[in-house]
């Protein structure tokens, strides 16, 4: 099991942007989608950016936890952007099939943002 750090920040145009370090895993995943959801709720933001550019390590568990805040924002109006997935999450939302979803390529390219 890993660790996770979460960072919150708004940027001036009013996105939020939730930068993820680490392991998204069964021992991490509770805190960060209380962080996810929590901001949803309170902020209400127009776009919620979740950068996972040093994210190591993702499990069924993180997977579960994007899905459920893909879905949270969707029902409050907010756009749900994935930034620079490192290639093992972007390999496991394929693999899942849920890469599409998150509008990610059907391959790994050089580090970009997919806004579904």
């Amino acid at each position: 099991m890993g660790e996770a750090a979460v960072t919150t920040r708004r940027h001036a145009d009013g996105a939020i942007v939730i930068e993820v370090r680490g392991s998204l895993d069964a021992a991490t995943v509770d805190s960060v989608r209380e962080t996810l959801l929590g901001t949803l709720a309170r902020e209400r933001p127009v776009v919620l950016i979740v950068d996972l550019t040093f994210v190591v390590f993702m499990d069924s568990m993180g997977v579960g936890m994007l899905v459920s805040g893909y879905n949270v924002a969707r029902k409050t109006g907010t756009r749900f952007v994935l930034r620079n997935p490192s290639e093992f999450v972007h390999h496991q939302l394929r693999v899942t099939g849920l890469a599409e979803m998150f509008g990610l390529p059907p391959s790994s390219s050089p580090r970009q943002t997919f806004t579904p």
